[in-house]
């Protein structure tokens, strides 16, 4: 197992190499040239990757731990100096066996991949088929094998957890107040006068309306039956995270036709373009004065809940800004679980944000996410249908959901635009 003070030290070092690329550029009154950028986008990429590594080995860390202390107290001590007989059968010859027995497995199994059937020696089929029950008719790959068949990182998903979640028990839409503008102030008067009569207090309301959400997806009963993994938790996990990526990705920049409306998408309905910041930045980047403008744009009664989001292009931009004195406004993380953050605020980085820059464009949102309201009508359901596709051997597995969000109060939020 990597060492955790190591990968640390791993992931300090990535992000001063990648200052220290900047630092230089500016001595020299310079931007990064193409090769630069390329450099420093490799060793913020590999900052990133540690980080999300350095919370792995934390977790195994913690479970090995506890594992190492229940085995301690389970196994028997033997007196210092003295090797324990070996006995026929001992766990030790069942290692031995076992480790001979993968290893043929692994070279028959090499062989069929590269020459096929017609290839293989009778004990290499042996070696193939030794755990199946099965006697003839197709070869399983070796656990070693499967196990390498690893999938790539899952994006990041964080809104639903920032936002207010509404569950709705009966009814088909869910009807959120507000108050569309105050009284006016008081008046100064007198003891026995009333003041002006208000007239500009207005209700409004905010109406959430959840939208079905659905997917099929049918597998094999062979594959189910014979698989070397769990195939129908396999199916029943990337279903549910696919799910919630459709979610997040309409959380984000969804129209709010048939489907939630998006914090990136101006609308009187939700954020309208009064929220948008583009005061200091440029037509093709994000700038310190730009990001102040965004945040003393909001009222500080937000600051403690304020979230930064940003696609990884952008942060990759802002990891190089620096302050008047020529310190870096991006503070990183010191423990893995943490946040980094910009200005004060936490900073998630998102695949699906905005990461087109070009006049005009959307890159980025400083907000209140409490104020961004999640309706559920029907959680994530799956449905196995083991008797509609038994004509072709399948089964069907069907997704469902009812959802729908929106922001509820668009001055809780302020949307980093470009000039």
């Amino acid at each position: 197992m990597p060492d955790l003070q190591e990968l640390r030290t791993a992931r300090a070092k990535a992000i001063k190499d990648g200052r220290d690329l900047v630092d230089a550029a500016d001595k020299e009154k310079r931007g990064l040239n193409p090769e630069e950028d390329v450099r420093f986008g490799k060793f913020m990429d590999e900052a990133d990757g540690l980080k999300s590594q350095i919370e792995r080995e934390s977790r195994l860390a913690t479970a090995e731990q506890s594992l190492d202390e229940i085995e301690s107290r389970a196994l028997p001590l033997e007196p210092p100096g003295k090797t324990p007989e070996r006995k026929a059968g001992d766990p030790e010859d069942r290692e031995t066996a076992d480790k001979k027995q993968t290893e043929a497995e692994n070279r028959a199994f090499s062989k069929f991949c590269k020459s096929g059937r017609h290839g293989m020696g009778p004990d290499e089929f042996r070696a193939l088929q030794v755990d199946s029950d099965t006697i003839g008719g197709y070869l399983v790959p070796p656990e070693q094998f499967v196990a390498s068949l690893i999938q790539a990182i899952d994006d990041l998903l964080f809104v639903r957890r920032l936002a207010n979640v509404q569950t709705l028990m009966t009814a088909d839409s869910l009807g959120v107040p507000s108050l569309d503008a105050d009284p006016a102030d008081a008046d100064w008067t007198s003891e026995i006068l009333t003041g002006s009569e208000d007239s500009t207090m207005s209700f409004g309301k905010r109406a959430l309306k959840p939208a079905p959400l659905a997917k099929l997806l049918k597998v094999s009963k062979t594959l189910l039956r014979k698989s070397a993994i769990p195939a129908e938790q396999l199916v029943r996990e990337r279903l549910a995270y696919k799910f919630a990526v459709t979610e997040e990705k309409a959380f984000l920049t969804g129209s709010g036709a048939l489907q939630p409306l998006g914090v990136f998408t101006a609308s009187d309905d939700g954020i309208s373009t009064s929220r948008d910041v583009s005061t200091g930045n440029t037509t093709t980047s994000i700038k310190f004065d730009g990001l102040k403008e965004a945040k003393y744009s909001l009222k500080a009664g937000y600051w403690p809940r304020l979230q930064w989001i940003f696609h990884r292009d952008a942060v990759k931009q802002l990891a190089k800004l620096k302050d008047g004195e020529g310190r870096y406004i991006w503070v990183d993380s010191v423990v893995g679980t943490e946040p980094d953050r910009l200005l004060g605020f936490p900073v998630n980085m998102s695949e699906f944000a905005p990461s087109t820059f070009t006049t005009g464009l959307y890159v980025g949102i400083l907000g209140d996410f409490s104020n961004y309201w999640i309706a559920d009508a029907l959680s994530m359901e799956l449905q196995r249908l083991d008797e509609l596709y038994a004509a072709t051997n399948q089964v069907g597995f069907i997704g469902r959901l009812e959802t729908d969000g929106l922001p509820v109060l668009e001055e809780a939020f302020a949307r980093v635009k470009l000039a």
